[in-house]
């Protein structure tokens, strides 16, 4: 039983990472719509005397960059790919239906063979029920690494998009 607590508590634990793996997510979205806002800002600051962009100065729409595209693809995120299995794991190792019998040949026909036949059918529901939470686990940390592979490129994209609108303000800031 302890194996299954721990299995639950694991699971429990995937569920809590993969929440707080979407909070990141949200706020690099945000981070990406915030420079956005920053872009336009430094823009019409580029402007001479606030009508256009100084031929010199136009800089490119950074969301044609291949960078941004991969990153803030829209059609990749939030797929689900698994629906989640539908069993639901019990303390005692039993999913609700009883143990099949057969497990051992029954020799004698008395107590201690039904009863180790019982004891078998307990043992298999049990491995059983670890088997849906392994498989479960699997498809949770494959879910969140496609998720971690998809923060790590927006947080690239964000991070040369900083960088780049760094680069125009100090320079915005020297022509004064």
């Amino acid at each position: 039983m302890y194996s299954q607590e721990v299995g639950i508590k694991t699971l429990v634990a995937l569920d809590e990472q993969g929440e707080q793996l979407d909070r990141v997510e949200e706020n690099l979205d945000q981070i990406n719509v915030d420079m956005k806002e920053a872009e336009k800002n430094l823009t019409g600051l580029e402007k001479c005397c606030g009508l256009c962009v100084c031929p010199g100065r136009r800089q490119k729409n950074f969301e044609k960059n291949d960078k941004y595209k991969k990153a803030f693809k829209s059609n990749d995120d939030g797929v689900i790919t698994n629906q989640p299995g539908g069993v639901r794991y019990q303390q005692d190792g039993n999913r609700g239906e009883a143990a099949k019998s057969g497990y051992i040949q029954k020799i004698t026909g008395d107590d201690r063979e039904d009863e180790m036949d019982e004891n078998l059918g307990q043992v298999s529901n049990i491995v059983g029920n670890l088997k849906s939470m392994a498989m479960d686990m699997g498809n949770e940390i494959d879910t969140q690494n496609r998720q971690v592979d998809r923060i790590n490129a927006k947080a690239e994209s964000n991070d040369v998009r900083i960088q780049q609108a760094n680069t125009r303000a100090r320079d915005i800031l020297r022509n004064c």
